[in-house]
């Protein structure tokens, strides 16, 4: 057979579309149980020794079979001495299953005439000749598609339990078939990329195989190109014992020269073919905005940066930064010369608006921008200034930053080499960025003010009344940005003339002579705005601007502002249609930084009375929380926290549907938390407090951890500023929770005992019972056994008290792991069933809780040796957090599965489960966890004699554990000595 398109199989057509028209048409299975159907209608094949005559007559490409060829094919050297007349009896018994016209007698022999498309064989041919077409004309991403629905025709050992040294010899085959094609599969994912992914699959098939050569080969390729040099180099050394250990031989010269490739750095081989070589250059970025058409004036500094800008190549780094207040034009300038000295920077530009970024985003976006694939894209912040560094080496690039609040936020965005150069904006003037050429950017000439005017206006408008338009630039203060604002209002009004622009003006409170102190010139220019509003549209110009976060829904926006849907929707639009209001995509909302704070100064001028802008945050603040509070409850049914959450008087969204909820949970992170923090300040600490524990999920998902902290932070200090003991106990009790989560576990402690005493000083039940229970969390995995259930009893009483029936579940489920823990395995097993029986009493089984309890049955069951039960436990608690997008506890639950599998010696499921619990983990949990998982990944690569992939594990983990003083290290400092892995091995 071919490598890649198998046992050919040619069969004659004549039949399929009579057959078809009848919907009476024949199919056969071969890959897996040998199987035939009639329509829809399963036939039965008969005996194992029936079926075997069967697949002789199906795999002989129609041809016909001597009644010798069919007593070798079913019994070799050995047949009974009625073969010919079982022969005889099988195929007159297949003959009345398939029909006269299928299975025919013919010159002392028998052949069974199909159409093509009726074995499943054939068809798998057909689709390796199409994905080996596809991969030779370079469609790599189709030839992959192809080999994956290919692999999808198996159903399990190709010919299963078919007898008879035929069916033996052509299931040898078609398996070996299926191998390469594997492999192939496996080539194509190195080749688009997907090297990552495909770590946990070749890790497993060593395993399966480990002397099947390719796959180490495949495995340590894919392994270099995930980063993991060292685990890579120990495939070689695992494979190369192994081959002296079983076969006496060296491994084959290609596996060799991989070894020196890997061992030498080679960039080729870290680059999967699908990605740009990066010489000369593999992307010349050209991000730069549009310059305007307009642009006046400047040219002092046009010439003075420019100069700079052409001098880049013979300094290590020119860096000019241009600092003014709002609105001067730093941006417009910046972007003006960068595009004129486009020409100093052939290998490109990169541009970034730095308004709320932060710098690991930038770098990741510039890092693709340049070329960098997704998966070689490094987490830290660090890591990725120093790859965007290297990245740059050698090449010409400008790099615009615009709107920086500091140098610290620029710092790790800027170049390292001589040949390029950085321009950056920014309100305040960057005397500690070293090195920088610094530029002060004033205010227009009233020459180049007027002139700017004239351009945007129109010079017969201007002309005719020359005086009214100096009045004008001279009441905007010569500000670059008021006077475009200003003249594309008089643009868009024909029937207004210079004149009237220039009497509004001068009706100003004189705000705008004191333009020189910074953002006020800024409210005055946008007045002219602002006063063009009907009464409504100011109304939602004012309150909108007050709430804090990136954006707002349109949802949101209409419980500010206290309207109906459509109702807002008109007045967010016609904002958006005066440009003071961004829509940053269907039904979200957005302020230029300037404009949110001219709008809030509007709402302290003249929004009447006062208490409308507490009322405006209060219902923002009421519609998070009771939204949020719907999804918690979807989440979590019959958790009584609810109750004694704060009463609020606007109402939130509702949801039938528990995706949909928790998409509305995750797209809303960043203003949840950011109303959190600010109703606080506001002076609405309690409810702040409430709507942290209705968002918990943030918390726990792992993505959302480290803003979600800074908010409970936020939140504890305004409710101690308040004298809010109830306030704060809760939000620490959220601090405590999520330090918890990122393994912080020492600080995690202190805040629970702070929130425990403020419980009791507030004696509120939901801290008197929650922070217990995380306390028990945190005496546990510091193997503080006997704190830990004296924690969790007390958490236990006090949820039964409160007749909370989920948390005392929950209590209970940790129990079951403090008695595990300490060999009281039985009854880990009883507290654990108590704790699932409530939540399914509660809940439709779908519940995230739900979740934690079957977590906690596997674990216990696991440690009674009832491995089966244990392991359906732990799959239904991973699916749950999966579908719940609790990345954090499904990564764990996989590498609680990979200890499954170590305790019941399968190591090489176990490395599998790890491997992807590793993946899933990354950045994500803290140090522990992950030092963890690579002890259980080293353990189950020492079980499938990959040893020398396992110390590298091993190592780094003890390097975690030391660092964190963790006893874990001791463990796995043993099993780095010979003797124990040996004997893991």
């Amino acid at each position: 057979m071919g490598r890649d398109n198998g046992p050919r199989v040619r069969v004659p057509e004549q039949r399929a579309a009579q057959e078809r028209a009848a919907g009476t048409e024949l199919r056969f299975a071969v890959l897996g149980p040998v199987r035939a159907w009639r329509g829809g209608d399963a036939l039965a094949s008969g005996s194992p020794q029936q079926r075997a005559l069967l697949i002789a007559l199906l795999l002989r490409d129609g041809r016909t079979a001597t009644a010798a060829e069919l007593i070798d094919a079913l019994w070799g050297d050995d047949p009974p001495s009625q073969a010919l007349a079982a022969v005889r009896t099988y195929a007159s018994r297949l003959r009345k299953i398939l029909g006269q016209d299928t299975l025919v007698s013919e010159s002392g022999g028998y052949a069974i005439r199909i159409g093509r498309e009726a074995l499943d064989l054939t068809l798998a041919q057909d689709l390796a000749a199409e994905a080996e077409k596809a991969r030779g004309s370079g469609d790599r991403g189709r030839a992959r598609t192809l080999i994956n629905k290919l692999l999808g025709l198996w159903d399990g050992e190709a010919l299963a339990s078919v007898p008879g040294p035929y069916a033996e010899n052509q299931r040898t085959s078609l398996e070996e078939w299926r191998l390469q094609l594997t492999e192939t599969r496996l080539d194509l994912d190195l080749e688009v990329g997907c090297h990552a992914e495909a770590v946990s699959e070749l890790t497993a098939l060593t395993a399966a195989h480990p002397l099947r050569e390719r796959l180490r080969e495949l495995l340590m390729v894919a392994l270099y190109r995930s980063g993991r040099q060292a685990e890579a180099l120990a495939v070689y050394a695992d494979t190369r014992r192994l081959l002296a250990e079983e076969l006496g031989v060296d491994p084959r010269p290609e596996l060799a020269q991989l070894q020196q490739r890997i061992l030498q750095a080679d960039e080729e081989l870290a680059r999967s073919p699908d990605e740009p070589s990066p010489a000369p250059a593999p992307v010349r970025p050209a991000q730069l905005p549009a310059t305007v058409p307009d642009f006046t004036g400047r040219s002092s500094f046009v010439r003075e940066l420019g100069d700079r800008l052409a001098t880049a190549d013979g300094s290590v780094m020119a860096v000019s930064a241009l600092a003014g207040i709002g609105g001067v034009g730093k941006t417009t300038l910046a972007v003006h010369v960068a595009h004129q000295s486009r020409p100093h920077f052939p290998d490109g530009q990169l541009y970034v608006d730095l308004q709320g970024a932060e710098p690991e985003t930038v770098l990741g976006a510039f890092l693709r921008a340049l070329g960098t694939p997704d998966p070689a894209i490094p987490d830290s912040l660090d890591e990725r200034a120093a790859l965007y560094r290297s990245t740059l080496d050698g090449r010409r690039i400008l790099v615009l930053l615009d709107n920086a609040h500091d140098a610290a936020q620029i710092r790790p965005l800027l170049p390292g080499t001589a040949g390029c150069a950085a321009l950056v904006t920014s309100r305040v003037r960057m005397v500690d960025l070293a090195g920088a050429h610094l530029v002060d950017l004033d205010v227009m000439s009233p020459e180049e003010a007027l002139q700017l005017f004239t351009r945007i206006v129109g010079a017969e408008r201007v002309n005719s009344e020359r005086e009214a338009a100096l009045d004008v630039v001279a009441s905007c203060g010569f500000l670059p940005l008021a006077i475009r604002i200003a003249a594309s209002r008089l643009a868009a009004r024909r029937t207004w003339t210079v004149s009237v622009l220039a009497s509004k003006l001068a009706d100003e409170r004189r705000r705008l002579d004191e333009l020189q102190a910074g953002d006020l010139a800024v409210k005055a220019t946008f007045e002219l705005g602002y006063g063009q509003l009907e009464p409504q549209q100011a109304r939602a110009f004012r309150l909108l601007g007050l709430a804090d976060g990136p954006d707002i829904s349109l949802a949101a926006a209409a419980a500010l502002l206290n309207l109906e849907i459509h109702a807002a929707e008109d007045l967010l639009e016609a904002l958006v249609d005066t440009s003071l209001l961004e829509s940053a995509a269907p039904g979200r909302y957005r302020y230029h930084d300037l404009v949110r704070l001219y709008a809030r100064a509007c709402a302290e001028r003249d929004e009447q009375p006062p208490v409308e802008r507490e009322l405006a945050l209060s219902r923002l603040l009421d519609f998070y929380l009771a939204t949020a509070a719907g999804v918690y409850a979807l989440e979590r049914p019959g958790e009584r926290v609810l109750d004694h959450f704060s009463r609020t008087e606007y109402p939130g969204l509702t949801f039938q549907v528990r995706e949909t909820a928790l998409d509305w949970l995750f797209s809303e992170s960043s203003g949840l938390l950011a109303c959190a923090r600010q109703s606080a300040g506001s002076g609405m600490p309690r409810r702040a407090s409430d709507l942290l524990m209705a968002v918990v999920d943030l918390g726990e998902s792992g993505a959302n951890s480290h803003q979600f902290a800074t908010a409970a932070k936020a939140v504890s200090e305004a409710a101690q500023a308040a004298g809010d003991a109830r306030a704060e106990g809760r939000a620490r009790t959220m601090l405590t929770h999520v330090l918890s989560v990122s393994g912080r576990f020492a600080e995690a402690e202190s805040e629970a005992k702070r929130a425990l005493d403020l419980g009791r000083l507030a004696d509120d039940p939901v801290s008197l019972a929650q922070v217990p229970n995380q306390r028990g969390i945190i005496a546990l995995y510091e193997n503080r056994h006997t704190d830990a259930e004296t924690h969790l009893t007390q958490a236990l009483a006090a949820f039964r008290s409160d007749g909370n029936k989920p948390g005392e579940a929950s209590a209970l489920c940790n129990l079951s792991r403090v008695h595990l823990a300490t060999g009281r395995t039985a009854s880990a097993v009883d507290l654990a069933q108590q704790g699932v029986g409530i939540y399914e009493a509660d809940t439709s089984g779908l519940a995230l809780r739900l979740a934690n309890g079957k977590y906690a049955l596997g674990l216990a069951l696991s440690g009674t040796g009832r491995t089966s039960l244990a392991q359906q436990a732990l799959t239904e608690a991973m699916s749950i957090f999966r579908d719940s997008r609790q990345q954090l506890w499904h990564g764990m639950t996989l590498f609680r599965l990979a200890e499954l599998h170590l305790a019941i010696r399968q190591p090489a499921h176990a490395a599998s489960h790890a491997e992807q619990a590793l993946a899933i983990l990354r950045g994500i949990g803290g140090e522990w966890r992950r030092a963890n998982v690579l002890t259980a990944l080293g353990r189950g690569l020492a079980g499938i004699g990959q040893t020398d992939r396992a110390q590298v594990c091993w190592n780094e983990a003890l390097s975690m554990f030391d660092e964190l003083g963790s006893p874990e290290a001791d463990s796995v400092r043993a099993m780095l000595d010979p003797a124990p892995v040996a004997r893991a091995s």
